[in-house]
């Protein structure tokens, strides 16, 4: 039975109630799948996030990312599994949940017409914030992040990387211990791109649990974890480091015109055995055992001449992890 007659008073933590301790697990997804008519979604997911953590969903579009997401930030019903926001069961306690999240959707959700503190205002409004506590708590929220001289500016006026900072305010001022993102950094520029981790970072060490969507390789890196998804299964989640280790940490790529005469080379000539996404090879230090890969690259390139686009030696990345668990190109 969904508790739809909660009052403000249970969207709304005190103002002098602290993040709970890093470490506290603050979304727990159990079994969770997810169906649109014949198509399964999201398929039998187990995830965690704890308080202080960044955790980057990573997938391909259709992998169930945004699915997930959906369910999470309560715009879809929990079909099957289940799946808790700071303690909140998301089928039987939504408008509860709904008090201890912060979400920030892909999509602008300020409105323009508005100033900074104008759009502030309506969103604490919708949480029960009043008077004095509302006020003291816009300012605290401009204050960090770097708006208080934006405060009587129209929102149509900002820049993509100041919106995203608002939103980002908005989002925070019910004390939320559960940040999610879907996509954050979709229009933003680099210096923005980076404001924003900051943000996300200042929020983790305070113990909110951060989770966020994101097909960018280079964003998800700086999470604390990755959970790398395809075709709606969880196929990997550990650190980043971690994961880049799990498959050997350096890695050997080839481009080739005839990628199947430098596949044959390979195996026939240097006793290598590459995965080949396209016209890519890719060899990872694990696969390759003892053999020192880098010794290898002036020798393959001598060897395949002019067939060669392009061959280089260096730390695996996060699109190698994606190729060696799916067998696929991320971007395919």
């Amino acid at each position: 039975m969904i508790d739809d007659t909660a009052t403000h008073d249970t969207l709304t933590r005190d103002d002098n109630t602290t993040n709970p301790d890093k470490g506290t697990p603050l979304v727990e997804v159990t079994g969770l799948s997810h169906r649109y008519g014949d198509t399964l979604a999201v398929d039998n997911l187990d995830l965690n996030v704890r308080g202080g953590e960044i955790v980057a969903v990573l997938g391909k579009n259709g992998s169930g990312k945004t699915t997930l997401f959906r369910v999470l930030s309560t715009l879809l019903p929990v079909q099957s599994g289940h799946a808790v926001i700071a303690g909140a069961d998301l089928a039987k306690q939504t408008m509860t949940a709904r008090g201890r999240l912060g979400i920030i959707f892909q999509s602008p959700s300020l409105d323009i017409k508005l100033t900074v503190l104008e759009n502030m205002r309506c969103q604490g409004a919708l949480y029960g914030l009043t008077g004095d506590r509302l006020i003291n708590r816009c300012d605290e929220l401009l204050k960090q992040f770097s708006l208080e001289d934006r405060r009587d500016d129209f929102c149509q006026t900002l820049s993509g990387g100041l919106k995203r900072r608002v939103e980002l305010a908005k989002g925070l001022l019910h004390r939320p211990p559960v940040m999610l993102l879907d996509e954050p950094s979709t229009g933003l520029d680099p210096s923005a791109r980076l404001a924003l981790w900051d943000a996300l970072e200042t929020l983790a060490s305070e113990g909110v649990a951060v989770m966020l969507t994101t097909h960018l390789m280079d964003e998800a890196a700086k999470a604390t974890r990755v959970v790398l998804l395809d075709a709606g299964k969880k196929i990997a989640d550990a650190s980043p480091s971690e994961l880049q280790r799990q498959v050997g940490d350096r890695v050997l790529t080839l481009v080739a015109d005839d990628v199947a005469l430098a596949e044959s080379v390979l195996r026939d000539e240097f006793n290598l055995h590459p995965l080949r996404v396209g016209n890519t090879l890719r060899l990872t230090s694990e696969q390759s055992g003892d053999v020192d890969l880098a010794s290898l690259v002036d020798p393959i390139a001598s060897r395949l001449g002019d067939n060669v686009q392009s061959i280089a030696f260096g730390r695996a990345s996060l699109e190698d992890v994606f190729v060696a668990k799916t067998g696929t190109a991320f971007l395919d």
